[in-house]
């Protein structure tokens, strides 16, 4: 039976991983879906994304009273702070009854924080505890993004800020323009005739999962420390949302048919049902994430950890492509480049290209600049630095995720890696990275020209 099984799995995964070009355009179709999906459910079932969810219930539970506290003294400042027990409501329907419950303390608990009468050392505390929970929103799709690098101290105050200063009186705002335009008299006419009223009626269902495919994909787009293109957002969105929406009918019915649990938690059931509900919804956004991490970056739906996978040629041969792109554009004068464009250009994962600019910026070579994202630039004077340099750097960084010590010494094998050495500094006696990067600049130029 085990034979039988795993015969099984390695035909289907033989199929899936397979590629033809004569196969029709329903197998081109089906074949990534099934692939993404595939590499979602690895990694649900590897537990980094539940594990990740489970931490962000933990941080939320403590960060949620300041958060409110900060948005509502916001909102009250626009006149708009009545709105936010409906949309509590509506975020927490799938609770059915004990959804108001929940909404009145969150409320009577943000009503009695006065954030005027805090001081500077309470001020500061919620103002910790709110940016705490965006960091650790942030590290979760770094994770998931598979992004080494995080935003700067300056970085997180500016983009944390405009997030929980402007994004409530945009979300508030617009739940209020689409209330005021559905009830103006011309929209009610048009809803009393026929089928323009069903068509208006269905558009008033569609709006709330819009506006949550909207917010999802705004959070794939804004959150995660590198740039994520709009399509890739979409589809996280897109599925996040329609996910969101499903699991709460699923949810909402399973509360009201749970009985026997409220009879066990008593006063404790509404709060595990609240911390079961913000499971499920962190663990929707991270789904989605993974889904717009794997459409943006396909080479990755075979395996995540390919840093550690590729072969020392491979890593040579990235790590010079990389030089070359920062001398061709430094000695060009042109823009400096990111590491992201460096790997769409190259057509491998970014987290890789990161790690290899890594171990060349340790030994002196390359530089990032202060933009987000960096950009890449000569760290020294590359009419003075030998190619074997860089070649070495990248030989001698360490990539497999642990560390080992040699204790066993022979002398034929230090002295076959001694003449290694010996050949590749030999072999570019005199090439220094200006000289490398000038030639593949002019023999480019060249290729272009021939065409």
């Amino acid at each position: 039976m085990v034979n039988r099984a795993t015969i099984l799995r390695d035909r289907v995964l033989g199929w899936l991983w397979q590629e033809s070009e004569s196969e029709g355009r329903w197998h081109r179709a089906l074949v990534p879906t099934v692939r993404l999906l595939f590499a979602v459910s690895r990694d649900l079932a590897a537990g980094q994304l539940t594990l990740r969810a489970m931490s962000l219930v933990y941080t939320t539970l403590l960060s949620l009273i300041p958060l409110l506290a900060i948005s509502f003294s916001i909102l009250k400042g626009f006149g708009v702070h009545n709105q936010i027990e409906p949309f509590l409501l509506a975020a927490l329907e799938p609770l059915g009854e004990r959804s108001e419950e929940i909404a009145r303390q969150l409320i009577e608990f943000v009503d009695n924080m006065q954030v005027g009468v805090l001081g500077v050392v309470g001020f500061v505390l919620l103002f910790f505890a709110v940016m705490s929970l965006m960091q650790k929103i942030e590290r979760a799709f770094n994770e998931v993004w598979q992004v080494l690098r995080e935003r700067s101290f300056g970085e997180r105050f500016r983009d944390y800020m405009s997030v929980i200063v402007i994004g409530p009186v945009l979300v508030f705002a617009s739940l209020g323009i689409t209330a005021s335009l559905f009830a103006t008299a011309f929209v009610q006419s048009v809803a009393s005739m026929g089928p323009l009223g069903w068509l208006l009626e269905l558009a008033g269902r569609l709006v709330p999962i819009v506006m949550v495919v909207a917010a999802f994909t705004f959070v794939y787009m804004f959150v995660p420390n590198t740039r994520v293109r709009f399509i890739p957002a979409l589809w996280g969105g897109l599925v996040a949302g329609l996910l969101w929406n499903l699991l709460g009918v699923i949810f909402a019915a399973f509360v009201a048919s749970a009985t026997r649990y409220a009879a066990i938690y008593l006063g404790f059931a509404t709060l595990v049902f609240f911390m079961i509900w913000l499971y499920v919804g962190w663990l929707v956004l991270l789904v989605g994430a993974s889904i717009a991490f794997y459409r943006q970056n396909p080479e990755y739906l075979a395996g995540r950890r390919l840093t550690t996978n590729l072969s020392f040629l491979e890593r040579e041969q990235i790590a010079l492509h990389a030089l070359a792109m920062i001398g061709e554009r430094f000695y060009g004068a042109r823009p400096a480049i990111s590491a992201e464009d460096m790997a769409q250009e190259l057509h491998v994962p970014a987290d890789v290209v990161e790690h290899l600019l890594a171990t060349l910026a340790t030994v002196g070579l390359v530089a990032p600049t202060d933009e987000a994202p960096p950009r890449f630039l000569p760290a020294c004077p590359w009419d003075q630095a030998p190619l074997s340099r860089a070649i070495e750097a990248v030989r001698e960084a360490r990539g497999g995720g642990f560390r080992t010590e040699l204790r066993v010494g022979r002398q034929s094998v230090d002295a076959a890696m001694a003449t290694l050495q010996r050949m590749t500094r030999d072999a570019f006696d005199g090439v220094s990275l200006k000289d490398f990067a000038t030639a593949t600049a002019t023999a480019a130029a060249a290729g272009g020209a021939k065409e």
